[in-house]
Parts: structure tokens; C-alpha cells; sequence
């Protein structure tokens, strides 16, 4: 895979206001920008070491439902010990020393139904990097895989919690094709968004969202391909 941008984003929906300062305030994000998707929803963008933190407000209740595999963000520190930080929708987030666990920039904890798998998946159609059994890097995150039989993912993917990652690429057609292909399964065909970006997502085998977006201040167009 093609990167058009080294680092992936963290994409998290919530219906409460004291989020964002949360996200801002106490753990230090810098904020962006405000993007209006229209529907009531808000999509706060906040600085996190190159990725960015999609923080996303919707005005009318969102539905409870079973987490995500996405289950504990790691943000590399100055600290020498790590902080467990849990934000207002119960969102772990964990500051680590850097280099632990080869974190340098962000680390994902995840559930999956099986480690070997999402292994293959995440090295083999995404491009990762091994760094152990169940550890990989995708661009400048690290992904860390713990075991969870029965895992069952949600297909809604506007809920409280972190929901999807994107990663930014140069053509989202061809991706989008090619990662069906290898073992994903398809959240939403591309579509493009004004003169913004062409996006799609698709499902790792567990069913978590993968938004594939072709951003035009990265790629330069957004011709189909």
C-alpha cells in the first residue's frame, strides 16, 4: 500500500461536550480545525503527534452498542512511567514512555478473535511492519493484538467510542479493490466529498472500520482510480 501521508488517524464519536476539552485540555491535543458534516454532526480535528484525532460530535443520541476492536489508545510521552487516562465516554488512553513497546509516535491496543490473523491481515494487505507475534507498525503507529474469543464488532459505525482509523493513500479506487480482495469486506464503496477528498471503508476481518481516504491536499486531484 501507497501511503500518501506516514501516519494513520484515530477517528472516535461521542454526544458529550466535555470531550473535547478533555481531549484538548487535559491530554494536551492541539486543536485544528472544525469540520460540519451536516446532520447535526461536528468533526473536531486535534493534532496528535502527525495523525489526527478525529473527535466527532453528534447532536442527537448515538446508540449504545458492544466496543470496537480499537480498544486502548497509546500516545508516546517524555514520561517515565505510564499514565492510564480514561476520557468521559470511557475511552482508555494510555501515555507510555516512549520507545516502549516501539511506540514512538501512537500505539492501538486491539481485541481480536485471532491474533495470527489480524497479523496476516494488517502486515500482508496493509503493509505493517512485524515487530513480534502479536505487535506490528503501520506507518508510524503500532498495533498491539490481544486474543478475545467471540469478539463480535458492531456494523454501526456511528457510536460512542473509537469506531475507525484512516489512512491516507493516492488512489482510493484501486485500494479499496485490492484490499476486498485480500480479506477485507467492504464498510462503504468510494465516494467522493466535494472537492475535499474521495473516501471509502472497508472491514478488517473482525469488522473494524478502516476509512481508505484520498485526501486532494495530499494527492494533488481526486480522479477516480
Amino acid at each position: 500500500m501507497k501511503l500518501a501521508k506516514s501516519h494513520i488517524d484515530i477517528g472516535i464519536w461521542t454526544n458529550l461536550e466535555e470531550s473535547l476539552p478533555f481531549w484538548r485540555d487535559d491530554v494536551g491535543l492541539p486543536y485544528e480545525a472544525l469540520l460540519k458534516l451536516g446532520g447535526g454532526f461536528h468533526q473536531h480535528r486535534l493534532s496528535l503527534k502527525g495523525s489526527v484525532f478525529k473527535l466527532n460530535h453528534a447532536r442527537d443520541p448515538l446508540p449504545g452498542v458492544e466496543p470496537t476492536g480499537f480498544r486502548e489508545l497509546m500516545i508516546a510521552s517524555n514520561l517515565t512511567e505510564s499514565q492510564s487516562l480514561i476520557d468521559p465516554d470511557g475511552n482508555r488512553l494510555l501515555r507510555v514512555p516512549e520507545g516502549l513497546l516501539d511506540i514512538d509516535h501512537i500505539g492501538m491496543r486491539m481485541a481480536t478473535s485471532s491474533v495470527e490473523r489480524a497479523m496476516h491481515f494488517y502486515c500482508d494487505a496493509l503493509g505493517a511492519t512485524p515487530l513480534s507475534e502479536n505487535h506490528c507498525r503501520w506507518a508510524t503507529t503500532v498495533f498491539q493484538f490481544v486474543e478475545e474469543p467471540g469478539l463480535r464488532v458492531p456494523d454501526i459505525y456511528r457510536a460512542p467510542g473509537y469506531r475507525y482509523i484512516t489512512v491516507q493513500v493516492y488512489k482510493v479506487d484501486s485500494e479499496h479493490e485490492r484490499l476486498l480482495q485480500m480479506g477485507a469486506t467492504e464498510g462503504a464503496a468510494p465516494t467522493t466529498l466535494g472537492s475535499t477528498a474521495r473516501i471509502s471503508f472497508i472491514r478488517d476481518p473482525d469488522g473494524n472500520f478502516i476509512e481508505v481516504s484520498q485526501r486532494a491536499s495530499l494527492t494533488g486531484d481526486l480522479t477516480p482510480g
